[in-house]
């Protein structure tokens, strides 16, 4: 089972890399709203304490966007879990062309020293009998938002939590890969 459900997030992996953009203006309101039902339909029984604040407009795919959404609000909800009530307060601000979508909860957080593997398939910096998953979620996080132009990084602490972040486009932009090389004569 564990396999199947391992080759089934590889799988999804690869098509959030190759599925292209169908990007419009994204009000994340309600984006993020979609994505915390999901989320919480899923851990029925367990006492979260949402703080939500204003969100802005983006510009991106909804469907890669809600999908990234839903793995990060899934990480903080499964990192809360030996809290009795988990906190998770979701903002945003504006970071000249972008909106810094900030994602903090109060779990077990991690080791900022190795916050930089967060974000790479099967990177784990808990035990895998600590908290289910593959290791698969947040790599994918990170390759939409980067498809999308923007960047990812996260903040935390060993038992003090953390703050993921995405910067997203507010408006219509080339991502860095997708620009043509002019050749100079």
């Amino acid at each position: 089972a564990k396999m199947g459900l391992l080759i089934d997030d590889l799988l999804s992996f690869s098509r959030t890399g190759r599925t292209p953009l169908d990007a419009r203006i994204v009000p994340l309101g309600p984006l993020v709203e979609d994505a915390r039902r999901e989320v919480v339909s899923h851990a029925p029984e367990r006492q979260i304490e949402w703080n939500i604040g204003p969100l802005p407009e983006v510009w991106g795919d909804p469907s890669l966007l809600r999908l990234a959404l839903v793995n990060v609000l899934s990480n903080a909800v499964k990192y809360t879990a030996p809290r009795d009530v988990a906190r998770i307060d979701i903002s945003a601000e504006r970071d000249g062309p972008d909106a810094v979508l900030r994602v903090a909860d109060n779990g077990v957080g991690f080791d900022p020293v190795y916050a930089s593997k967060l974000f790479g398939v099967f990177q784990r910096l808990h035990h895998a009998g600590e908290f289910e998953g593959t290791g698969i979620g947040l790599a994918n996080v990170r390759q939409i938002v980067n498809r999308h132009g923007g960047r990812v990084w996260a903040e935390g602490a060993p038992d003090a939590g953390a703050i993921f972040h995405l910067a997203l486009p507010m408006s219509a932009r080339v991502a860095p890969s997708t620009v043509p090389e002019v050749e100079l004569t």
